[in-house]
C-alpha cells in the first residue's frame, strides 16, 4: 500500500518551528509563561517570581518576544509584558497529555 503523498514545506518553516520549540525549552520561561497567562505583568513582577536578577528574566523575555510569543509595553521606566500567542499554552496541555499517558 502506497503511503499518501508527502508535501514537504521549505526548511525555513522547521527552522522556525525549531527556535519556538527551544524558546518554550526553559523552566524560567514556563514559569513566566503561566504568570502571563493570567494576566499582563511588569518585569519586577516577574522577576520576583523566576526569583532571579532583572537581567536574566529580560534576556528570558527577549527569547520569547523575538519568537513572537509574548509583547512587551513600556510605560515610563516600567516595562509590561503580555502572552501574545496564548496557543502556545495548547502545547503545554498535549504536553500534559503525554505525561499522563506515560505513568
Amino acid at each position: 500500500m502506497a503511503m499518501k503523498r508527502f508535501r514537504k514545506h521549505p526548511p525555513q518553516r522547521y527552522q522556525f518551528r525549531a527556535r519556538i520549540a527551544k524558546a518554550l525549552a526553559h523552566p524560567s520561561r514556563l514559569l513566566m509563561l503561566d504568570a502571563l497567562a493570567e494576566r499582563e505583568t511588569c518585569v519586577c513582577e516577574l522577576t520576583e517570581l523566576v526569583g532571579a536578577d532583572q537581567s536574566t528574566v529580560s534576556k528570558h523575555l527577549a527569547i520569547l518576544r523575538n519568537v513572537g510569543v509574548v509583547d512587551d509595553d513600556r510605560r515610563g521606566n516600567t516595562v509590561f509584558y503580555r502572552l501574545l500567542t496564548p496557543c502556545v499554552l495548547d502545547f503545554f496541555a498535549c504536553a500534559a497529555a503525554v505525561i499522563r499517558e506515560r505513568r
